[in-house]
């Protein structure tokens, strides 16, 4: 018995030929596909966020870049200014140092040849001159807070560390000895001796203090002026912020002088 079978229209093919239906529609599968993806980047793109207005993108990242500066200042460096030649020729007036405040708290104590910046001990600088201009005071505090600028009170001092609590130092004729044993130093000041006419001790140095004394020995009011301050002239290692390890400005000063000043 004979069957009659539909026709298949002409040009479409059975409904598994592949290749059929590829002509059918145009473009094909790879052409569906690819508009199935333009849909979706379009809708990605058109649901994302608009950007921040400058406005407020300003002060974002000044807030941002001040967060980052006091962090950096209180954990890793600060920047301290020389006002006088007590440090010349290794530190001149004007050159701004950076301190390494990170090595005391990773175990690190001050050592004989080591310049250092400390805070005054009580009665080693006249009181500080303060800026009448409210505004620009306000200004200079919060800069010097976060550490952009050197501290404003300023009332901060950087010599070389001669001798550590426990050794004994002595100044004569033009000789400078620690424990006995003569010092050498290189960094003085062209034309000034070690003890640039001021013969003092023996001083036992005591323990938890530093005998600090400047590299412009003939023009620097140190430990050897304060004897009679607390402490014998001796500065708590307590007052030490950390050790002098670049001279950062001018930039024909720049100098490194080591992790820990050496």
């Amino acid at each position: 018995m004979a069957v009659n079978l539909p026709e298949t229209p002409s040009g479409t093919g059975a409904p598994g030929d592949s290749a059929s239906n590829a002509h059918a529609v145009p473009g094909g599968r790879a052409e569906a596909r690819r508009r199935a993806r333009g849909s979706r980047g379009r809708k990605a793109g058109g649901s994302g966020r608009r950007p921040r207005p400058w406005w407020i993108e300003l002060p974002v990242m000044a807030a941002v870049g001040l967060v980052v500066a006091l962090l950096i200042k209180t954990c890793l460096f600060q920047v301290f200014t020389i006002p006088s030649g007590s440090m010349e020729n290794t530190l001149r007036i004007g050159d701004r140092v950076g301190v390494n405040k990170l090595a005391p708290l990773t175990g690190w104590e001050p050592e004989p040849g080591q310049p250092v910046v400390f805070k005054d001990p009580g009665g080693w600088l006249p009181p500080q001159p303060t800026d009448p201009n409210p505004v620009t005071n306000t200004v200079s505090s919060v800069l010097s807070f976060v550490g952009l600028v050197p501290p404003k009170d300023d009332n901060y001092l950087v010599k070389r560390v001669i001798a550590t609590g426990g050794q004994t130092v002595q100044c004569e004729g033009s000789t400078l000895s620690v424990d006995g044993r003569k010092v050498d130093e290189p960094y003085l000041h062209p034309g000034d001796d070690s003890c640039a006419g001021l013969d003092f001790g023996p001083v036992k140095v005591p323990s938890g203090y530093i005998w600090v004394e400047g590299d412009h020995r003939s023009d620097s009011a140190d430990s050897r002026y304060h004897q009679h301050g607390p402490g014998g002239g001796a500065v708590p290692v307590d007052n030490v912020v950390g050790p002098v390890s670049a001279v950062v400005w001018p930039l024909n000063h720049l100098d490194w002088f080591g992790w820990t000043g050496r």
